[in-house]
């Protein structure tokens, strides 16, 4: 595979690990590429994407990010998702999974990608968080239980709608942080461009990039 990508154009590298690395698809520091072993029967294009993501800089990189991310592992490789669901929670996660779709069309023009919404039950001071595809292998929104018990269901619709500004940001290859690609965004679709907010308990609001 080294040398595919070195005829791509690949340069610096001299070595080489292929890995089953569930956070992670493509890496290097220094000379040393690590790259999942899927990617051994990925397209040309996606090769290109990898000596672009090493090589490149500044637009080049970030557009070879976006083509990494939605390079699709196959379910023999996939990771498994971030959350869990506990039974009582499965109502909840198939409302917001349909808020997902709804909240995609009306405000994104369903230019996002269905991924999975999941309910956690572990977050204490975090409402909402999106996972990364990159660092994550799966893309995957969460939503804090103690939101949904807690507040409303517009402040629950505001934290999943904040995520998925997060999750637009990884699809159009731009950092994911709350910089000012991200603050736009929200105001453009209508949630909170802040990082942190007072929900009406009192409790810090986080939006986790």
């Amino acid at each position: 595979m080294l040398a595919r990508l070195r005829h791509a154009g690949l340069r610096g590298i001299d070595a080489l690990t292929l890995t089953k690395n569930r956070s992670v698809y493509v890496s290097f520091r220094g000379k040393h590429l690590r790259v999942h072993e899927a990617f051994i029967n990925a397209p040309a294009e996606v090769l290109n994407a990898v000596v672009l993501f090493v090589n490149g800089r500044g637009v080049e990189r970030r557009l070879a990010k976006k083509v990494l991310v939605s390079f699709t592992i196959p379910s023999a490789h996939r990771a498994r998702p971030v959350g869990r669901l506990h039974p009582d929670d499965l109502q909840f996660a198939e409302r917001l999974r349909a808020e997902h779709r709804r909240l995609n069309q009306e405000r994104f023009g369903g230019t996002l990608r269905d991924i999975s919404v999941v309910i956690s039950r572990r977050m204490r001071t975090r409402l909402g968080h999106y996972a990364p595809a990159a660092s994550h292998g799966i893309a995957e929104i969460a939503i804090s239980r103690r939101l949904i018990r807690a507040q409303g269901w517009e402040d629950v619709l505001d934290t999943l709608l904040h995520e998925m500004v997060h999750q637009w940001q990884e699809e159009e290859g731009h950092a994911v942080d709350h910089g000012p690609a991200f603050r736009d965004k929200a105001r453009l679709v209508g949630t909170e461009p802040r990082a942190r907010k007072k929900p009406r308990t009192n409790r810090d609001r986080v939006g986790a990039a």
